[in-house]
């Protein structure tokens, strides 16, 4: 997927994926400026660069939402712990997991010091989802079979209480959007899920430029509650999995609970069929390891905040005006430009800095294109054009007028390549394994002490043993990732010699 390390050229990002892959990630996010651990143990501050692709992910996604019939709402931050209660299996899921709220106001004791004054009737969770409290409203809004389908999502933060947090992939609080349907009938609630989980794939793909596998969850890794969590998988260069977006089948289980009913047209009251999916901000740590190298960020044009920046390179003060006209109005021409039928998003950069420490800067927060205009530019009526999904070494010069027409067209090479990098890294470390010896040595480092980048996706038979499951979690913290919806392949576990029904994939995961 990535160009092959040179040891011999310096790095711009320190330790490099192979010497160090967790701490790279954690160097690309502060040399890109993405994120910063905030002063509150387990959350983040998202800095400008890194909330820009959370917002177009949030844009992105909400037109394909509205195209396919669905709408926001929002709904309250505190869920009554009554609510968790009513469905035993969801509230165990979460228990540990939970934030409460059991105090209000604040006084200030003998010693001066501020403490909680006054208990709460009831304890708040601060929602870790919203299944519970959304199903409140939908009770009173869900009357008659005419109301159906109510499709309603929401774009919030919740609180997941977090052990050993880690920028986008984990922390205590984060961002995301969670739908919440109620449906008439099972077959159209079940039609939801699988709708979304498609729509969450090709997002993924022709946006994010990362390719994914979909399937459902085994038992043991489904939402608490649910009765079919759907997910799609993408691999990114440490060779694990990410889970990068689930949609649940809650059957009736969550209307029973929340008491969500309707006259179906037989004139009975029947309880709805409900769904719930969500897509998180760890997509930007997804695709910070599904494209990143040594030199930092590298980012799809679909998703980055800004597609196009233009470097003025002006070494003596009485060129300056001549190269910020020529770079305004080559920013004013692209702007008018369309890619992925949204205009063009320009940037110049008229900081006082150096040209290298600003061509450098730009290289690490992964803008797809940088253009540097100069006097002896100016004089051919040209400029120089580097791409971040090349060597950053590489330059290549044109005239204006060529450049401003095909941009797009620059803009859209560099999505497709980025997406056909991904996927090549995907086929080359994905295997069928048909031994338990071989399915061991594939997920087993060769140093122990400090393992090294190893494993993959592992495609093999399994019988459908929790046991097996369990076994193979604790032995090689290896897990079923998406049982493939479809077309069967019937063959032998490699663990028990049992009949297996279809190969799942597994992998190592975050």
């Amino acid at each position: 997927m990535a160009n092959p390390v040179d040891l011999s050229t310096k790095t711009a990002i320190t330790p490099r994926r192979d010497e160090d892959f967790p701490e790279w990630y954690q160097q690309v996010i502060r040399a890109a400026e993405l994120a910063e651990p905030s002063d509150v143990r387990g959350c983040m501050v998202i800095r400008p660069w890194g909330y820009g692709i959370w917002e177009n992910v949030q844009r992105q996604l909400d037109s394909m939402f509205r195209a396919t019939g669905h709408r926001n709402a929002y709904f309250p931050l505190f869920i009554p712990l009554s609510y968790f209660a009513k469905e035993a299996e969801h509230v165990e899921g979460f228990a540990k997991e939970c934030a409460v709220v059991t105090h209000t106001r604040l006084e200030v004791d003998a010693a001066g010091k501020m403490k909680p004054a006054s208990p709460l009737t009831e304890p708040l969770v601060i929602r870790p989802t919203s299944e519970t409290i959304i199903g409140a409203s939908y009770a009173k809004w869900v009357q008659s079979y005419r109301d159906l389908p109510l499709l309603i999502n929401q774009w919030a933060n919740v609180v997941r209480w977090e052990m050993r947090p880690r920028l986008f992939l984990r922390t205590t609080e984060f961002l995301w959007q969670e739908g919440h349907t109620v449906h008439e009938t099972e077959g159209e609630a079940r039609a939801e899920a699988k709708l979304i989980l498609d729509l969450y794939e090709r997002f993924v793909r022709d946006h994010l430029a990362v390719p994914v596998f979909s399937g459902e969850k085994s038992e043991s890794e489904r939402f608490p509650g649910a009765v079919q969590t759907l997910s799609i998988e993408a691999m990114v260069q440490d060779r694990r999995a990410i889970q990068a977006g689930t949609s649940h089948f809650l059957g009736q289980n969550f209307a029973r609970a929340s008491g969500i009913q309707f006259q179906n047209r037989a004139g009975q009251q029947e309880f709805a069929w409900t769904t719930s999916w969500g897509v998180s901000a760890r997509l930007v740590g997804t695709l910070l390891m599904a494209h990143g190298d040594d030199d930092g960020l590298v980012l799809p044009p679909r998703i980055a905040p800004t597609q196009i920046v233009i470097l003025p390179v002006a070494t003596k003060e009485e060129s300056r005006p001549r190269i910020m006209e020529a770079c305004d109005n080559l920013a004013l021409q692209l702007r008018g430009k369309y890619f992925a039928d949204l205009p063009l998003e320009v940037e110049v950069d008229r900081r006082d800095l150096g040209g290298g420490v600003k061509n450098w800067e730009w290289i690490k927060k992964g803008v797809p294109v940088r253009i540097e205009i100069g006097p002896r530019d100016l004089e051919k009526n040209s400029l120089v054009v580097s791409r971040r999904d090349q060597p950053v070494k590489t330059k290549g010069s044109m005239s204006i007028q060529e450049f401003v027409a095909v941009a797009p067209e620059i803009l859209n090479s560099i999505q497709q390549n980025l997406l056909e990098r991904a996927r090549e890294f995907r086929e080359v470390n994905t295997r069928k394994i048909d031994s338990k010896d071989e399915f061991y040595d594939f997920f087993t480092p060769k140093n122990s002490a400090k393992p090294e980048i190893h494993g993959g996706f592992a495609f093999a038979h399994w019988n459908g043993s929790r046991e097996i499951e369990e076994q193979i979690k604790n032995d090689l913290k290896v897990t079923i990732r998406v049982i493939p919806l479809g077309d069967s392949e019937p063959g032998r576990c490699i663990f028990t010699g049992e009949p297996s029904a279809r190969r799942v994939i597994w992998a190592k995961a975050y």
